[in-house]
C-alpha cells in the first residue's frame, strides 16, 4: 500500500513540475515551438539517468522512496524519462540493434498512434 500511495503522491508532484517548467520554458523562449515539451524532456532524461545511477547505492534500501521518485514523479513529469533510459540501457550493454529498435518504435508507433487517435476523436 505505501508503494502505492508512494507513486501516486509523487505523480501528482511530477504533474505539477511538468506543468511549471513547460509554462516558464514557454514564458522565457516563445511558443513558436515545443520548448515547454523539449525541456521537460531534456530534464526527465537527466533526473532519470542521475536518480536511477545513484539509487544503486542510495535508494537500494528504499523502494517506496525510489517508486515515489522514479515511478510516480518522474513518470508524472515524463514518460519520455523512461524510454530515454531504456535506450540507453541497451545500448550500453552493446544491444545496439534493440536500441535502435527502441527508438525508431516508439517514435513512429506513438506519432502513429497520435494520429489515429486524432482521425477517431474527429469521426465520433
Amino acid at each position: 500500500m505505501y508503494n502505492v500511495l508512494a507513486v501516486a503522491f509523487g505523480g501528482a508532484f511530477g504533474a505539477l513540475l511538468r506543468f511549471g517548467v513547460s509554462s516558464a520554458a514557454e514564458r522565457c523562449i516563445g511558443k513558436g515551438f515545443p520548448y515547454g515539451t523539449l525541456a521537460v524532456n531534456v530534464l526527465g532524461g537527466f533526473l532519470i539517468g542521475l536518480l536511477l545511477t545513484r539509487a544503486d547505492t542510495h535508494l537500494q534500501g528504499n523502494p517506496v522512496l525510489r517508486n515515489a521518485l522514479v515511478v510516480g514523479c518522474l513518470g508524472g513529469f515524463t514518460t519520455f524519462s523512461a524510454f530515454a533510459w531504456d535506450t540507453l540501457s541497451l545500448a550500453s550493454d552493446g544491444n545496439m540493434t534493440h536500441a535502435l529498435l527502441n527508438t525508431a518504435a516508439n517514435v513512429v508507433l506513438a506519432l502513429s498512434a497520435v494520429w489515429l487517435g486524432t482521425v477517431v476523436g474527429r469521426s465520433v
